[in-house]
């Protein structure tokens, strides 16, 4: 695991400045690469290649990047884990007329071996890893961006005051010289609706998101006479494609629900974490002790001789405090298990730092609990196996049961009448809602059915007050801030909406719960979930690595039946059956629960001052970007308790808190 950085300046620079510019975009990157550093540059070119390595393969000096082709013809710098590179190597020693040498045994020489012998692109569509990738090659002077399948690793590029710029994370590009790109507000309005920057878009005007699956290829002379971003996306191509290996799925081809199906799934999932588990460096795994982390520890633990190192962290707030079930499950299958128990000061003292961290404005505040249980790990071993992936592939996550069921239940209403019951849920008050909750529980042997009742509650009343189809539904039933709040200032849609958004719009099934997930899949998970884990990770110089993207899985999972995810009501069916098999299901089977912090109380309480100077008047109204008047009213509302307005809160504020580190 990597940072990679660099750029094409269409100025002519000196090869002192070559050499001082990508020094500077690359040492902001020292978290991701603590253990070794390395440059390139081209004077007459006027090109430059920066890396920060983190030894996870070959640790030796043969491993050292930017690294050059035997043939001279290609220079690439790597961020990313390919699982299959010996194989690959075995293939290209079978098949080459000449006897290969090989200098070490990183997989970034393979790599370069492979672009030699099969060309770029081919020799992607062979890759099992993440990574995100920049080559260039010197024959047809071009510079090629790719980025992995599922969008595991991230890759950002664009135009800086006239030359082209890319790196691992935007505080890299944003050490070019002369940097000023002005905030797109439409990426901006997007962020408030969704709590993330959906790709291809950035926080910032001409940078973007490489999205997964693609790549990027410019040939450095037309960099020269781009007139701007627009023009660089019309060099991208995709490689591979969720959407099109559903497509050539027909009905008649999934797989029935048979032994055999969850066996063939069982030895996927099994190879996929015994490939990934192969490093030279101490390695483990995050266990949360819900169903996705619980199958990958017992798929590591079964595949090693020794105890396997787990981490998992907890909270001295009791309802927040998950340990004891990561507990049961490291007990039960023998790992080495590790608790970091967090304070509200802990977490409380994090948040100043998070701007720094995610470079743009990130508002999953689960990212609080995934900084501190990497930073446990990272004490440890250099790399961990996380169990993401499982909700979005087998139907985990409770929009994909609500979703169905709302459009079954009321499509038949007249608009005018599905309107009118959500605006009167809606007017129902936190405290009501809370009442009836507390009400509920004490009769009730099962609490856990009536938990959360007022945000439940506040999201039927805006799927139901806001929606004429399907597509509506599933919007609003992701989104915090719907757009149509118009939170954001001066937003000119057609002028800079230039690329559609990712989650609009997609038809890839009849079913609503599989339309859900592979929208979910292809935004969601690699522009939240993945983004959340890597910047955390790298910020405490960890590597993670995610098993149920393997794309050989994915697909796998995409060709199984509904009936495999979502039976009786109950999501990750397949996956429990395999787990079934390694721990009994009482110890796991208990109601979904996110990896949540108590923000909510902290805003009334020891975030306040915190918030409240963030959210001044005057400052908003200086600033320009959001709507004062709007921010007050969410404010009021949610410290009279009237409304929970915890999510909608955090995404100002950290909107708020990044505006001031920038």
């Amino acid at each position: 695991m990597c940072g990679i950085t660099g750029f094409v300046s269409t100025r002519s620079l000196s090869e002192e400045d070559l050499h001082i510019y990508i020094d500077k975009m690359s040492s902001v990157l020292t978290h991701r690469g603590p253990d070794d550093t390395g440059a390139w540059i081209d004077k007459e070119k006027n090109i430059s290649l920066g890396h920060k390595r983190l030894s996870i393969l070959d640790l030796s000096a043969s491993g050292h990047q930017p690294m050059m082709s035997n043939s001279n013809r290609y220079i690439i710098v790597f961020n990313g884990e390919i699982y299959n590179h010996l194989i690959l190597r075995k293939e290209l020693n079978e098949l080459s007329s000449e006897i290969i040498s090989w200098s070490g045994t990183s997989d970034t020489e393979t790599l370069l071996k492979c672009f030699d012998f099969y060309g770029i692109e081919n020799s992607i569509k062979k890759l099992i890893g993440m990574f995100s990738i920049a080559v260039y090659d010197k024959k047809y002077n071009e510079i090629t961006l790719i980025r992995d399948r599922l969008g595991e690793k991230p890759l950002y590029y664009g135009m800086v005051d006239g030359s082209f710029v890319f790196g691992s994370e935007l505080k890299a590009i944003k050490q070019f010289p002369n940097f000023c790109n002005p905030i797109n507000r439409f990426a901006l309005k997007k962020y408030f609706q969704y709590m993330y920057i959906p790709a291809p878009y950035s926080i910032y005007e001409g940078i973007f998101k490489l999205e997964p699956g693609h790549i990027l290829k410019l040939n450095v002379n037309d960099i020269k006479t781009t007139d701007n971003y627009i023009d660089l996306r019309k060099n991208i191509t995709q490689y591979w494609s969720l959407e099109r290996k559903i497509k050539k799925q027909s009905q008649n081809e999934q797989k029935k629900i048979e032994d055999n199906s969850i066996t063939e799934l069982e030895r996927i999932l099994k190879n996929s974490v015994k490939t990934q588990m192969i490093s030279d460096v101490p390695i483990g795994a995050f266990l949360s002790g819900g169903i996705d982390s619980s199958l990958i520890t017992s798929l590591m633990q079964s595949n090693s001789s020794k105890p396997i190192q787990t981490f998992t962290i907890g909270f001295e707030e009791s309802s927040f405090d998950e340990s004891e079930h990561a507990e049961k499950v490291a007990n039960h299958l023998g790992t080495d298990h590790f608790e970091l128990f967090v304070t509200s000061n802990q977490a409380k003292d994090l948040i100043p730092n998070l701007p720094l961290i995610y470079d743009e404005p990130f508002a999953d505040s689960s990212q609080i609990p995934t900084f501190f249980v990497c930073a446990s790990a990272a004490q440890k071993v250099k790399v961990s196996l996380s169990g993401d992936g499982g909700d979005e592939l087998f139907g985990g996550y409770n929009r994909y049961f609500w979703g169905p069921r709302l459009w079954k239940n009321f499509s038949w209403m007249p608009f005018i009448f599905r309107s009118f019951i959500g605006k009167s849920i809606g007017m129902v008050s936190q405290s009501s809602w809370n009442k009836l909750e507390n009400s509920l529980s004490k009769i009730s042997s099962s609490k856990s059915h009536f938990s959360n009742i007022g945000n439940k509650a506040k999201k039927l009343s805006k799927a139901l007050e806001n929606s004429n189809n399907i597509n509506d539904i599933y919007i609003s039933l992701i989104s915090e801030l719907d757009s149509s709040e118009d939170i954001v200032l001066n937003v000119n849609d057609k002028k800079i909406d230039q690329f559609g958004d990712p989650l609009v719009d997609r038809n890839i099934s009849k079913d609503f719960a599989l339309e859900m997930m592979f929208r979910d899949t292809v935004s969601y998970l690699p522009d939240d979930i993945l983004c959340k884990v890597d910047r955390a990770a790298m910020a405490n110089s960890l590597e993670t690595r995610v098993p149920f993207l393997d794309h050989r899985v994915v697909e796998y999972a995409w060709n199984l039946p509904i009936e495999m995810k979502i039976n009786n009501n109950i999501g990750k069916w397949g996956l429990r059956k395999i787990l079934s098999k390694y721990i009994p299901l009482e110890i796991i089977d208990r109601p979904k629960t996110g990896f949540a912090v108590p923000i909510g109380e902290w805003l009334r309480g020891p975030l306040k001052e915190w918030a409240e100077d963030l959210i001044k008047e005057e400052k908003l109204i200086s600033q320009g970007y959001i709507n004062h008047e709007k921010v007050r009213n969410i404010w009021e509302m949610h410290q009279s308790r009237s409304y929970d307005y915890t999510s909608q809160i955090w995404s100002i504020l950290m909107f708020q808190s990044w505006l001031e580190a920038e």
